[in-house]
């Protein structure tokens, strides 16, 4: 038995079956072009091109690890200054009671400003 054939222009395929193929299968269905054969092979094409290299990687991995080291370093850096910075204990005292906040928060503000009360107590109510 003889399908249609597509005509110019149309989508579909059909092919030339028997009623039950070979063995007893099923007529075999139509076919339809796979016009996203070829978007998908320009999408593989591209994630390929975008693979890391292991080598790119472990330096970018190095890159990050050196950088939060330093942001380390700095920190401990300016935890030591603050804690040579000198504050008066009626300063603390009066940030903690007027501002309501927890000793270290008071202390830290404190430290910040060198000391300066005035100064600190500005920055805790901006």
């Amino acid at each position: 038995r003889r399908k249609r054939m597509a005509a110019e222009g149309d989508v579909e395929l059909e092919l030339e079956t028997e009623p039950n193929g070979p063995g007893g299968r099923a007529a075999e269905k139509p076919r339809k072009h796979d016009s996203g054969a070829a978007d998908l092979e320009r999408v593989t094409d591209y994630a390929e091109e975008k693979e890391i290299q292991s080598s790119n990687l472990e330096t970018a991995m190095s890159v990050i690890g050196d950088r939060r080291s330093r942001e380390q370093k700095a920190k401990q850096e300016r935890e030591k200054e603050l804690a040579k910075v000198t504050i008066k204990k009626e300063d603390l005292e009066l940030i903690m009671n007027e501002m309501e906040i927890s000793r270290a928060a008071a202390e830290r503000s404190l430290r910040e400003h060198m000391g300066n009360v005035v100064e600190a107590l500005i920055t805790l109510t901006n």
